[in-house]
């Protein structure tokens, strides 16, 4: 399939904007590009919004609390991590994302606003979510949710940060989780792979100028061998993992490891479902104001976590 025609006309009115050239650009400059939110209209409303903030050891961090709905009981709780490549990104930037999914889910959704790289390079970012999943567990009443129907969810490097915090609650001993869900996550760092040269150039959503920029923020220098959870396709056992929904997208340059990451957990024993949206691109469940097609694959998401939620 063709790229989708709704992404093409986004692709084009973005291209009008000049980009950071990821060669000498600074996180300065590229927050300054990324961290303004999309709005093609009025957000999804959902019963309750609520900024909280979250009191971790030596730190705290802002989160963002959306309610499906009032007076049903407690409701299940997905934790969210942004995606941005582990360097930009806000609540903000994915307010709307999260609503929908709220919308589509029936369960509340917890953001997270995870510390950002170069100033927190891994495992800080991590061990954000892994705590923000701890305490929003011991701390549920508060909340209003039932810490007995508990998933984690990302986009992009929000979905890393998704998939490697289930493994640490598994290695750990932490909360269990009833699903996790992936958005175009990244996994690896092998710019070889096809869909990366499909569709890492410049022009599309994702390049691999990025990608590479976004890396060396992340790992600061260090060797995969040295942060072994930033790399997930490289964790050796998969196997009593949560049950899993990786989405895909065709024209993305993470296609490839997002699929490969999928077929190991199938492969591991775990329970997974995984898609590839046919013409659309990395980013696009985010950009689903400006694509209407990306509605569905928020509904089919939503689906899965409602169903996994009970």
């Amino acid at each position: 399939m063709t790229i989708n025609p709704q992404v093409d006309a986004l692709l084009t009115q973005m291209r009008q904007f000049p980009a950071p050239d990821f060669n000498t650009a600074t996180p300065a400059e590229v927050r300054a590009a990324s961290d303004n939110p999309l709005a093609f209209g009025l957000a999804p409303e959902v019963a309750l919004v609520r900024d909280l903030t979250v009191p971790l050891p030596g730190r705290s961090l802002a989160a963002r609390l959306y309610v499906p709905e009032r007076g049903a009981g407690p409701a299940p709780l997905t934790i969210y991590f942004h995606g941005g490549g582990w360097v930009v990104g806000t609540l903000d930037t994915h307010d709307r994302t999260c609503r929908a999914l709220t919308l589509a889910s029936g369960s509340a959704i917890l953001s997270i606003a995870y510390r950002l790289a170069p100033e927190h390079p891994y495992p800080e970012p991590l061990e954000d979510c892994y705590g923000a999943l701890e305490w929003a567990a011991a701390n549920s009443k508060a909340l209003g949710v039932d810490a007995a129907r508990l998933a984690v969810a990302g986009d992009s490097a929000g979905g890393n940060l998704a998939a490697a915090t289930a493994i640490l609650a598994r290695d750990r001993g932490g909360p269990a989780l009833c699903h996790q869900l992936l958005i175009y996550p990244v996994t690896d760092v092998d710019f070889s792979r096809p869909s990366y040269r499909e569709n890492g150039e410049a022009g599309g959503f994702l390049t691999t100028a990025m990608m590479r920029w976004f890396w060396s923020h992340y790992l600061a220098g260090r060797t995969t061998d040295e942060t072994p959870l930033a790399v997930i396709a490289q964790v050796e056992d998969l196997a009593g993992l949560p049950p899993a929904t990786v989405l895909t997208a065709q024209y993305d340059p993470l296609r490839d490891e997002g699929e490969a990451y999928a077929s190991r957990l199938k492969g591991a024993g775990v329970a997974c479902q995984h898609w590839t949206a046919p013409g659309m691109i990395h980013g696009f469940v985010s950009l689903f104001e400006a694509v209407p097609d990306a509605m569905p694959w928020i509904q089919r998401m939503g689906a899965r976590l409602r169903q996994a939620l009970g």
